[in-house]
């Protein structure tokens, strides 16, 4: 299994940066999640959040492969525990499966991009900063990669 996050925005902050980091130099490197960076679109002033949201999407579902499974990060997605995002972190593995995580920037993710995916996910039902969204991504993959090695990172 290769997983890759992709993700709209660039510069994080010193603390996002850092933390992502730690999570990820904790998994080993079969398992380490490749990050890839989408820059913000420009924005103009005359210019609609659909259509700035469509040109990071573009910029998105380039850095796709054709047989990745996909899975976009939607406040209107599905609500999935720790221990369901384990269980899916075992079997997209024994599948052998390229997974790709979106991450949306400010405005949002483009309605092609979640066309594009195979599970919209719903980390919450509050709105979260796309800066914070990373940060918390690579947690729960850490985490759901504990519980599957019973190590005891995760306690019940």
């Amino acid at each position: 299994m290769k997983l890759k996050i992709i993700g709209v925005g660039s510069r994080m902050p010193d603390w996002v940066a850092s933390g992502f980091e730690e999570y990820r130099r904790r998994l080993p490197k079969a398992f380490y999640p490749q990050l890839v960076e989408i820059p913000l679109a420009r924005r103009h002033k005359n210019q609609t959040t659909i259509s700035i949201k469509e040109k990071e999407g573009a910029a998105i579902l380039k850095k796709l492969d054709q047989q990745d499974y996909v899975v976009a990060l939607d406040i209107l997605g599905q609500s999935i525990n720790t221990t369901e995002l384990a269980d899916k972190l075992l079997k997209w593995q024994e599948a052998a499966l390229n997974i790709s995580i979106l991450i949306g920037g400010p405005n949002g993710i483009s309605d092609s991009c979640l066309s594009r995916a195979d599970l919209l996910w719903s980390l919450s039902d509050l709105t979260l900063p796309h800066t914070l969204v990373r940060l918390l991504i690579m947690e729960q993959i850490y985490r759901a990669w504990s519980i599957n090695i019973r190590h005891p990172y995760h306690r019940y």
